[in-house]
Parts: C-alpha cells; sequence; structure tokens
C-alpha cells in the first residue's frame, strides 16, 4: 500500500487482507489507516468495491455489533449472509455469533 493511494484504495487493500472466515468492522479499518472517525467513508469504499478489477472480500466488513448492515448493496436477497456461511460463519436474523471468535483487528494483525 503506498501512500499516494487514496483512501477508497487504502480501504480495498486493507479489506483484501482479511482471511478466508474472518471478519472486521468499518471502524477498525478505519483506526488502522489512522482515520478513526471515517468509519462512515469505510463503508462507502465497501458500497462501491463491486466496481473494482480486483475482488473485494466486502462481505466480510460488517458493523461493530456484527450486523450485516451494508447486505442491501449485495445482488440476491441474502448473498451477503450466504457467502460468510460459505466460509464457515454462523449467522442468526443478520447478525454474526461468536463475533469475537471470528473478529480479525487489523491494528493487531497487520505490521
Amino acid at each position: 500500500m503506498k501512500e499516494s493511494d487514496n483512501f477508497f484504495e487504502r480501504v480495498y487493500h486493507v479489506a483484501r487482507l482479511i482471511p478466508f472466515g474472518r471478519v472486521t468492522n468499518y471502524g477498525s479499518i478505519a483506526r488502522y489507516l489512522g482515520a478513526a472517525r471515517s468509519a462512515r467513508m469505510v463503508g462507502w469504499a465497501m458500497n462501491n468495491s463491486h466496481n473494482q478489477t480486483a475482488e473485494v472480500p466486502a462481505h466480510r466488513v460488517v458493523n461493530k455489533k456484527g450486523l450485516l448492515t451494508g447486505k442491501h448493496h449485495f445482488e440476491g436477497t441474502n448473498l451477503m449472509q450466504q457467502l460468510l456461511e460459505s466460509e464457515g460463519i454462523v449467522i442468526i436474523e443478520n447478525q454474526i455469533q461468536d463475533l469475537e471468535k471470528v473478529f480479525w483487528d487489523p491494528m493487531k494483525e497487520l505490521p
């Protein structure tokens, strides 16, 4: 990741590093990028991620409570949930169960 990359590109870079079967939240990505108050901008980046040529696993980014708040930006009724469940993540009523077990914090996991 280069310092010259725009904010959305930096968000996509971090999102691409989220391991299979793990999730993070908008605020954690924002904090990692040194923009702690920019969680909403991270959300906007995720909403736009389908326009990227390199795939962005936006389904792995949820709100701080583990809610699938971005699910309406995915095609189909439950695509976000289906993608997460295919990675072994349990979801009940649009909320990730055992969030602390599957949560990936870029501040702890990345240099």
